[in-house]
């Protein structure tokens, strides 16, 4: 991953946007797992930097009171409809909100389904210390399904696809050993 001045700028943004919350842990500061979704997307070929800043911000519009015009004017529009995109409509009810976070997603560029996929990918990672990561599982069973288009296995979105789908076998594995 190129490091570049508005990627640290980011990290410093959600590193502030995030201060004070902590994974369901109570321990992990919550900022770790934007940079490991950075991460893991850079892990996986992406080199653009709005897709990576989005995947440094991807849940501050939803957990912070960060709004879609703080970004827009911190990084670009570009980020701010990613990170929008990357959003569940708190207004809706929560069968109703999934349902459409996923359908919008599906329809997203691969920047956009890559970034959730790292999420999804990060947040089934981050359960392994759980008896029974469910919720991640299915969560991330739903990503692959949705998100994983026709995309080359040498393209990000395929490299996602490989290594959620990996994952998710590991855990599966994991799970039925218990």
């Amino acid at each position: 991953m190129k490091i570049t001045d508005k990627i640290l700028t980011a990290i410093s943004f959600s590193a502030r946007a995030h201060s004070g919350q902590f994974r369901k842990d109570r321990e992990t500061p919550y900022h770790a797992h934007p940079m490991r979704v950075a991460t893991i997307a850079a892990g996986w070929g992406v080199e653009d930097e709005p897709t990576l800043i989005a995947a440094l911000l991807h849940d501050t519009i939803e957990d912070t009171t960060t709004d879609f015009d703080d970004i827009a004017e911190l990084f670009g529009e570009d980020v701010a409809r990613m990170t929008a995109l990357l959003t569940k409509d708190s207004r809706l009810p929560e069968k109703e909100r999934e349902d459409a976070y996923y359908a919008t997603l599906a329809k997203a560029d691969w920047r956009v389904r890559v970034v959730k996929m790292a999420d999804g990918y990060d947040n089934l990672l981050d359960s392994q210390s759980s008896k029974v990561p469910v919720k991640a599982l299915n969560k991330a069973e739903k990503a692959i399904a949705l998100l994983s288009r026709s995309e080359g296995a040498e393209s990000p979105v395929g490299k996602a696809r490989v290594a959620l789908a990996s994952l998710i076998a590991k855990t599966k594995a994991r799970v039925a050993a218990n």
